[in-house]
C-alpha cells in the first residue's frame, strides 16, 4: 500500500492546500483554507512529518522534498522583533484608500500584518502571503500577480507577473532586499526578484526599502532598482557610515524605526 493510500482525507485535503498554496503555508493560512481549527492542522502537519511528507516549522509546514520551501520560513523567524518594529514604522507612510505592492520578502509580510489596521487598499502582489493577510479585509481590494510560482519564495515572477504589474499606477511600493551596497543600493539573490522589482519601481510613485540592519553588511549578484528610483530606507538601526553617506548622495530618506 502506497503513502497516499494510507492516508486521511483530512491529510490529503493538507497536503493539496499547500501544493495549492506554492508549497507551504502557516497554520493560520491553512486553517482558513480548510475551514478548520489552527489545531486541527497542527495535529495533521504533525501526523504527516511523521509520514515525512512535511516538514514541520515553527507557525506552519512545507512539503517534504527537494527546492521547498523551507528558505522562506527560516527567513521570516530571523530577528522578528526587528522587523515589526519596521513593519510599524513602514505603516505610518501608507494611508487608507492607497494602491501599494508588496513583494514576496519576510520583512515584507510583517508590514502586511500592520496594513491590517488600513482600510480600502488597493494591495498588488506577488506573495501567497501577502495575498492572504489582506484580501477579504476592512474594504481592501487585493491583485495577485500571475507569473511562474517559486515555492522557496512563496510568490510569482517572470515576464507575467511583470507584465499584469505595469497595469497598476502605484502610489508606494514596498520592497525587499537580500543585501544593500554603499555603491549600488539594492541587491538581491535572484535574478527574477530583482528584474520585478526594477519593474514595479518605475510604476510607482513612492518606493520604500524595508529591511533589518543586518543586510547593510550583505551582498548579492543581481541589482535591482536604481538607486534614483527608490524614496526611502525604513530599518531598524543607523546603517555604516558610508551606507548613510550614499543615502544622503542618492536623496534618499532614512527612517530608523524607535527600538
Amino acid at each position: 500500500m502506497s503513502k497516499a493510500e494510507k492516508l486521511s482525507h483530512r491529510e490529503l485535503e493538507l497536503l493539496e492546500a499547500l501544493r495549492r498554496l506554492g508549497g507551504s503555508a502557516r497554520s493560520a493560512e491553512l486553517a482558513k483554507v480548510l475551514e478548520v481549527s489552527e489545531e486541527t492542522v497542527r495535529r495533521t502537519i504533525k501526523s504527516l512529518s511523521k509520514q515525512t511528507l512535511v516538514q514541520r516549522v515553527h507557525g506552519g509546514a512545507y512539503l517534504a522534498g527537494p527546492d521547498t520551501a523551507d528558505s522562506f520560513f527560516r527567513r521570516i523567524s530571523e530577528h522578528p522583533e526587528e522587523k515589526k518594529q519596521i513593519a510599524t514604522a513602514a505603516l505610518a507612510h501608507i494611508g487608507d484608500g492607497m494602491t501599494v505592492f508588496l513583494d514576496v520578502g519576510s520583512t515584507t509580510a510583517y508590514v502586511a500584518k500592520e496594513l491590517r489596521d488600513r482600510a480600502g487598499l488597493t494591495v498588488v502582489t506577488n506573495s501567497i502571503g501577502v495575498a492572504q493577510t489582506l484580501a477579504n479585509h476592512n474594504g481592501n481590494h487585493v491583485h495577485f500577480l500571475g507569473g511562474e510560482i517559486q515555492s522557496n519564495e512563496r510568490g510569482t515572477f517572470g515576464h507575467v507577473a511583470e507584465q499584469q504589474v505595469r497595469a497598476f499606477a502605484l502610489d508606494m511600493a514596498v520592497l525587499s532586499v537580500d543585501g544593500f551596497s554603499a555603491k549600488h543600493g539594492a541587491l538581491y539573490n535572484s535574478a527574477t526578484e530583482a528584474q520585478l522589482a526594477a519593474v514595479v519601481s518605475g510604476v510607482a510613485d513612492q518606493v520604500m526599502i524595508a529591511l533589518a540592519h543586518q543586510k547593510f553588511d550583505e551582498t548579492a549578484a543581481h541589482r535591482g532598482p536604481l538607486p534614483e528610483h527608490l524614496d526611502l530606507v525604513v530599518t531598524d538601526d543607523v546603517p555604516p557610515r558610508k551606507h548613510r553617506k550614499a543615502l544622503e548622495d542618492w536623496s534618499i530618506k532614512l527612517v530608523v524605526a524607535p527600538g
